[in-house]
């Protein structure tokens, strides 16, 4: 989910001794960082699916390729819930670092097949349906990034601090919407529309590919949670799908909650520039400059989670709820306006 804001607790980190504090925040780039490609993915798919479009699904109408470019996006919303479960079982079972070093593994398989996939011309109906394999298995991988990189922020946290700590998971999120608007708005100004549909829209792709080894050996340099390793029972999937059918009241509130903030989230960021350039005929750079600012303007709901140790998680919740719709309402007025 990405939508929340960035911590403005640095006592949380002042507390510690210097040496626990760099120990600290190190741990939390390095576990951050898996999730910042994550919502990288995702947002260079959503800005240019039009061009992508155009590649892997021709047709004689370009609305017919955009819906089907888009329609490719969301599907990796559907294998959410799957990887969740089963990603979430295999990391209460053999640790946090091993859950995240294999989602961001997978995710990796995900976006290198897509920026390096041939388009139809080349292969035909293949690449299409490799395209689609590339989106099923990041969101597979994604199901269990959030929660797993939240988990582990949550069990690495001081006293008294977890909102503050888990708040960078969705810190890192923003940070990604922004770099990714900022490469397009370089390349917008650099290459011609016409280059960039038929290849410039692959370099941002190609950009994070060439960021996957880094951000391994960042993930690998993790340590196992405390929290994790003291514990003395492993739960197994038939225990933990046990645990979700007797909580389902919890689960469902808990997943209506996200619904909204991550439609309006992904409605607001990943879709502005298709809606910029195939509605209101705006230039590329106009509309990623637009996505550019949301970007930012999302990053003060990190407050909420900063305070929420403060506040209370409720107070916190709600108050981004709010800032989310508001600010999904604002941002609409503003798109349409121009």
């Amino acid at each position: 989910m990405g939508e929340s804001a960035l911590p403005t607790t640095p006592t949380s980190f002042n507390v510690l001794a210097p040496q626990d504090r760099k120990s600290k925040i190190w741990s939390v780039i390095c576990v951050s960082s898996g999730n910042f490609l994550e919502m990288y993915d995702f947002m260079v798919f959503g800005y240019y699916a039009a061009a992508i479009g155009n590649a892997f699904f021709p047709s004689g109408n370009p609305f017919v390729s955009l819906m089907l470019s888009l329609m490719t996006f969301g599907a990796g919303f559907l294998m959410r819930p799957l990887g969740a479960i089963v990603l979430g079982a295999y990391t209460d079972l053999h640790g946090r670092r091993a859950g995240l070093i294999l989602t961001l593994g997978l995710m990796s398989v995900g976006i290198i097949s897509i920026a390096c996939m041939p388009g139809y011309a080349s292969i035909g109906l293949l690449a299409p349906l490799l395209v689609l394999v590339g989106r099923l298995l990041q969101g597979f991988s994604a199901g269990m990034e959030l929660g797993g990189v939240s988990v582990y922020l949550s069990e690495i946290a001081t006293p008294g601090h977890k909102g503050f700590y888990v708040s960078w998971q969705s810190a890192s999120q923003q940070v990604a919407v922004m770099f990714a608007a900022l490469v397009g708005v370089v390349l917008s100004s650099t290459l011609p529309p016409q280059k960039m549909m038929i290849w410039g829209w692959r370099v941002p792709l190609l950009l994070g590919c060439v960021i996957i080894p880094f951000l391994f050996r960042l993930r690998r340099s993790l340590q196992e949670t405390d929290e994790f390793v003291a514990r003395k029972h492993k739960p197994n999937v038939s225990e933990i799908l046990h645990s979700l059918t007797a909580s389902w009241r919890i689960v469902m509130i808990g997943t209506m909650l996200v619904t909204m903030t991550t439609v309006s989230f992904y409605m607001i960021t990943a879709y502005t520039p298709t809606f910029g350039n195939s509605v209101l005929h705006l230039a590329s750079i106009d509309s990623l400059i637009a996505t550019l600012c949301v970007g930012a303007s999302n990053l003060y709901l990190a407050s909420c989670n900063g305070i929420s140790f403060r506040q209370g998680r409720t107070p916190a919740a709600a108050f981004c709820l709010h800032g989310t719709d508001v600010g999904h309402g604002l941002s609409g007025d503003v798109v349409a306006g121009s």
